[in-house]
């Protein structure tokens, strides 16, 4: 009797282990389905549209060119556009104050994207369009910040330390949080009235 006894419990064994993957495999058929509405595919994104988005060149603007991207003109297509010139100071012996200012670009900004503040009903809404450098300089929003634009680019003279380092952390503050779209320049009429006083004094 011990040679069949052991038999069986090899068999009892076997038949076991197809019992429990025969559970394994037909368990999961069991579970009943959560229904899913059938949801056809968005082919919304295959759609031309009916406009590209306004693609941001970098280029040089003059301040009359600048202007017309004030909010409120329409050949500026509401964006909004300021200018501030990034100004530096480097350590100068020679100098009595032992700096010098070192003078680079200024740089245009697109700010459309904060038209609260620079749109035309937002608070600092007189610098769209124009070189917000003095005013952002001097802490000063009001109008005669700004030089009119039948007149050469302001030469941004005069400032003091704290002046200059005010203009410079606005320039900081607007690269980490605006487009830069370009660089403002002057109209080439002043740069040929330039030369030609500069002529004027070499004769």
């Amino acid at each position: 009797m011990s040679p069949v006894r052991e038999i069986n419990l090899v068999d009892i064994g076997l038949v076991s282990i197809l019992i429990y993957l025969l559970i394994a495999l037909i368990r999961p058929a069991l579970r009943p389905r959560t229904s899913t509405p059938a949801q056809r595919p968005s082919t919304d994104y295959q759609a031309i549209p009916k406009k590209h988005p306004q693609c941001l060149v970098y280029k040089k603007f003059t301040p009359r060119e600048l202007a017309k991207y004030d909010g409120k003109r329409k050949d500026g297509e509401g964006r909004l556009l300021l200018a501030i010139q990034r100004r530096m100071k480097a350590k100068d012996e020679k100098e009595e104050r032992g700096w010098r200012e070192v003078r680079l670009e200024r740089t245009v900004f697109d700010v459309t994207s904060g038209a609260g503040f620079y749109g035309p009903d937002g608070p600092y809404g007189n610098f769209a369009g124009r070189d917000a450098s003095r005013g952002m300089a001097k802490q000063s929003f009001d109008e005669d910040m700004l030089t009119p634009l039948d007149q050469p680019l302001d030469t941004l003279d005069g400032f003091t330390m704290d002046e200059i380092d005010n203009m410079q952390s606005w320039h900081g503050h607007f690269v980490n949080k605006y487009i830069v779209c370009g660089e403002l320049v002057e109209d080439p009429m002043f740069e040929e009235s330039k030369d030609e006083t500069k002529a004027g004094l070499g004769s």
